[in-house]
């Protein structure tokens, strides 16, 4: 009887231990031996500036803001550009802008996620013949710059009075091609892949 009574115990138990394992399993408890990839950690890329030098800027200079891709999108940083003032002539203003959109950004605004996608070998020239006053010849035709190239030379030379007319910067090219009103707005700064054009301006 005594050995009977043992047989139960042993058996009640084995089954208690399978209805335990069995539970567990429902519960989404599951061990494996292969090493699961969980993928990169989410990006994290602040798009923040340091803090700029608070010495003071050479007297022939200037403040100014130029617009750089982080992100997949347009974000200003301050720059010092090599210009004696602020009225200084729209082309040595457009030159000096450009400048600053063909270098590489500094190791602080890199690592901040900050790019350029204007060609180090782009130029700006002024109106040539038959063109508004106001129009910027650039060495390529604006339309063969990728999207964000163009985005960040428009929205810069927007932002700067000198250079824009009615919020809009005249671009052309080398080519025969009449020079083209280019606006920056919100959508532009946010989706940099898609710069508005106006259309060809033949105005004196």
């Amino acid at each position: 009887m005594r050995s009977e009574g043992r047989g139960r115990r042993l058996a009640a138990a084995v089954a208690g231990a399978v209805l335990c394992a069995a539970l567990a399993a429902g519960c989404g408890i599951r061990t494996t031996s292969v090493p699961v990839d969980a993928g990169p950690a989410p990006s994290r890329v602040p798009c923040e500036t340091p803090s700029p030098d608070s010495t003071a800027q050479p007297s022939r200079s200037i403040g100014a803001e130029v617009y750089l891709v982080c992100n997949s999108q347009l974000v200003t940083v301050d720059r010092t550009v090599g210009v004696q003032e602020a009225k200084a002539g729209r082309l040595t203003l457009a030159v000096a802008l450009l400048n600053e959109l063909r270098k590489e950004p500094p190791d602080p605004e890199r690592q901040a996620g900050f790019t350029t996608d204007v060609p180090a070998t782009l130029r700006v020239s002024g109106p040539r013949a038959g063109d508004p006053k106001g129009a910027l010849r650039l060495s390529e035709q604006p339309e063969d710059l990728t999207p964000e190239a163009l985005a960040q030379i428009v929205c810069t030379y927007t932002e700067s009075d000198p250079l824009a007319q009615d919020g809009t910067v005249l671009l052309g090219g080398p080519g025969a091609y009449a020079a083209r009103g280019y606006l920056c707005t919100a959508e532009t700064k946010a989706s940099p892949k898609a710069v508005p054009t106006l259309g060809a301006v033949r105005l004196s």
